[in-house]
């Protein structure tokens, strides 16, 4: 703090005291903390403009796109006709500031006292919880006495206010975790690839957060529809899409998905009918995946993209690569054309090189890709890498870019168990090695990507790369002492000598 401005405010305070008659031993002691105030409160306000993530941010245009952000979405909080929570109000003051660290600190303080009253609503008193402590302690006494007290309930992360909360923590810990380049990379890439009117189905990741933050459909007619297809059981999160967008698209309804329910109970009396025989393809209910179809069905006019969080089986004979994404055509397909393929082997041939280096090619071995991850991320001896190094020290990045060309490499994979034709087969497996090889490379700590690539090597009887690629994981630092992996690991080296029957893999 600025010397000048003590020596000011110490003669401010003596003529002020001096106007009042205040004796000259208590001015000593009453001077002194005045001062350590004012420093106290000085300090307090530079070391909030030093942790900003306005500060961070190198790009004064993505500064100015997320200040505006933070401001539409607060915006649109306030018009939630249930009220602003004031733990809601206190989160925005940190988001304008740019104060990640205390805005992320309120957001999962917030949720673990959510899950502690949740736990009291069915009848669990945590009461070991640091969350719980106080809340049960009071409780109890107050019941001793004869009182009736119960702690106030959390706000949940619901409604219009609710989801302006996890839209800003999901854009701002892309930032501040992923940090700016290629997070913002990643972002502007899916949302330039979006034709505007479009419905972009996001999931509970960047590929939803960052896009929002890009992309202000709900308060501009040119943009696209971005819709998280992991809550659409939701009913108050299809009201938020009602009030975004009711008069534009068709959002699935109550009646939508009571209709699903009572589908999926008239299929498991239709399979009990059936009986043991028909136990195989026994349906399961999935809300989210049913309701997408009819937004889907229910929207013609309407492009579809999609950023796969999780697979949605209905949806793979319409989806086609497309760059980071998927597109979702309104027709379904016999086959992905030769020329899609070639673009989506291209593109990702391009889109890694940077990051990791130009070495992964159609030819390149599972050994060497072994070989690559234990040199650069295990012995982490960086010489001769021709890939950025800031990239392979950031996990948040690299999950980022392989979960999607993981989710790539599965649709091929789908394709290749669902074709008739040995040719097409064999096309499809050889698109769905490379793209897992890729994804894995861009990602060898994931254990989600790890599990998928285990699992595709394990469907073609390749037991000894599966367990070669997964004993590599478990080098990594981050997965020492893993106890799914250890479990996978005994496994693998179980059926290098006796392997499972297809049935139970």
């Amino acid at each position: 703090m600025d010397k000048h401005f003590i020596y000011k405010s110490t003669d401010a305070i003596i003529k002020q005291a001096a106007g009042f008659q205040i004796s000259p031993v208590l001015l000593k002691v009453v001077a002194p903390l005045a001062i350590l105030l004012f420093a106290s409160l000085g300090l307090n306000f530079y070391q909030q403009q030093q942790r900003s993530l306005w500060k961070t941010i190198k790009n004064p245009d993505t500064v100015s796109l997320l200040r505006q952000f933070v401001t539409q979405e607060k915006a649109q909080a306030y018009t939630d006709t249930n009220g602003v929570p004031p733990e809601f109000r206190s989160m925005f003051k940190s988001a304008e500031r740019g104060d990640w660290l205390t805005f992320s600190n309120k957001y999962l303080t917030l949720i673990e006292e959510r899950n502690y009253w949740l736990s009291l609503m069915c009848g669990e008193r945590r009461s070991n919880d640091y969350s719980g402590r106080v809340e049960d302690w009071i409780s109890n006494v107050t019941g001793k006495i004869g009182w009736r007290w119960e702690p106030r309930s959390p706000p949940g992360l619901t409604g219009t206010a609710g989801e302006a909360v996890k839209d800003m923590y999901g854009a701002l810990e892309s930032l501040a975790v992923g940090n700016e380049e290629y997070s913002t990379q990643f972002g502007r890439e899916i949302f330039n690839s979006i034709p505007a009117g479009s419905i972009y189905l996001g999931g509970p990741g960047p590929g939803r957060f960052l896009v929002t933050a890009m992309c202000q459909s709900h308060l501009h007619d040119n943009q696209f529809c971005i819709v998280a297809q992991d809550e659409l059981r939701d009913e108050d999160y299809r009201g938020v899409l009602e009030n975004r967008y009711g008069k534009e698209i068709y959002i699935p309804t109550k009646n939508d998905q009571e209709q699903c329910i009572k589908e999926f109970r008239d299929n498991i009396e239709r399979q009990m009918r059936i009986g043991p025989a028909g136990s195989e393809h026994f349906p399961y209910l999935d809300i989210n995946t049913d309701l997408a179809k009819i937004m889907f069905e229910k929207n013609p006019r309407r492009e579809f993209y999609l950023n796969e969080e999780y697979p949605m089986e209905w949806m793979n004979l319409h989806l086609e690569p497309y760059g980071l994404i998927f597109k979702l055509n309104r027709e379904p397909a016999a086959t992905i054309s030769d020329k899609i393929v070639a673009r989506d082997h291209a593109y990702w041939l391009q889109r890694i090189k940077p990051m990791i280096g130009g070495w992964l090619t159609e030819t390149t071995t599972v050994a060497q890709v072994v070989a690559f991850v234990e040199k650069i991320h295990w012995r982490q001896d960086l010489r001769g890498f021709d890939g950025d190094t800031k990239f392979i020290q950031n996990a948040y990045w690299q999950i980022m870019f392989s979960r999607p060309r993981s989710a790539i490499a599965g649709l091929y994979q789908w394709r290749a168990d669902h074709s008739a034709d040995s040719a097409d087969k064999n096309r499809m497996l050889q698109e769905a090695d490379f793209a897992f090889r890729q994804a894995w490379a861009l990602s060898p700590g994931s254990l989600e990507i790890l599990c998928r690539y285990v699992n595709f090597l394990l469907s073609q009887n390749n037991y000894k790369a599966a367990l070669l690629v997964a004993n590599t994981s478990a080098l990594l630092p981050q997965n020492t002492g893993d106890e799914t992996l250890t479990q996978l690991l005994t496994s693998l080296k179980e059926w290098q000598t006796n392997p499972p029957s297809a049935t139970h893999m």
